[in-house]
């Protein structure tokens, strides 16, 4: 394959902001023996055969410790790349394209929801949650145009997650509970409709009330906008939930698939 057709849309090389999705057909997300570890010498982390997500699709992806989760997400946001075969996103085979060019197509269109958060201390609540649109252009046009201003978006998901009393916006991010960092967490994944979002474990410290307001969320929003929604967690009661479940003990072949 052309590395131009490998890339999707490359209008201009010299551009990172330039990418852009292939315009249709492909799934949202395809794995063709994929393999991947830290370096030569070390056995395999990840050795997927294949794995397709279509696109608008819910999935939920269970697992022990140790059996690949959060590496297979790094591949799947392009944080990391395989040693061997081939990982597309939106048509995009992410091998294909430089650091500075995954780094770019993750801001466009992946939103991630990361274990530990990775909130920024000095920023405020609603700046943590505006600032993939500081990265991506596309992802603030979308923004604005549901909330014409992206703070109006932030304090619009903020709200939905039950975090928007003045006293609570004023806050420092790190004088917030853990559950309540996850759910600023969440509304970053969410802000300016990412068509792709990654959450890796995302409701482990949320008490049931809020985490089932935080899934009504999370739900109405991929709904909303067609957004395929990849869900990592240990917790398989909340599979049935999803349109469909897969255990990544049996499809990595590393951790003992088959």
């Amino acid at each position: 394959m052309a590395s131009g057709a490998a890339r999707g849309s490359l209008s201009d090389a010299t551009d990172p902001a330039a990418i852009s999705v292939a315009e249709a057909g492909p799934p949202a997300v395809r794995l063709d023996c994929a393999r991947f570890a830290w370096n030569s010498a070390e056995d395999d982390l990840i050795n997927i055969d294949r794995l397709e997500v279509a696109r608008g699709e819910r999935l939920f992806l269970s697992g022990p410790s140790g059996s690949g989760k959060s590496t297979l997400l790094s591949l799947l946001g392009g944080v990391v790349t395989p040693r061997e075969g081939r990982i597309e996103v939106l048509g995009t085979e992410l091998s294909q394209l430089s650091a500075r060019e995954r780094d770019c197509f993750r801001a466009n269109h992946v939103g991630i929801v990361f274990q530990m958060f990775n909130l920024v201390p000095y920023l405020s609540m609603v700046d943590n949650v505006t600032l993939p649109c500081l990265f991506s252009p596309r992802r603030r046009r979308r923004a604005e145009a549901r909330s014409e201003r992206i703070d109006d978006e932030a304090r619009r998901l903020l709200a939905d997650l039950e975090l928007n009393r003045p006293a609570l916006l004023a806050r420092a991010v790190t004088d917030l509970s853990i559950g309540q960092q996850q759910r600023v967490a969440v509304a970053r994944a969410l802000i300016g409709s990412p068509e792709i979002v990654i959450a890796d474990e995302p409701t482990s410290a949320l008490d049931e009330g809020t985490r089932e307001a935080f899934l009504a969320l999370l739900f109405a929003e991929c709904e909303a906008e067609a957004t395929t929604l990849i869900f990592v967690s240990h917790d398989a009661r909340l599979g049935a939930r999803f349109d469909r479940r897969l255990a990544l003990a049996d499809l990595n072949r590393a951790a003992g698939g088959h």
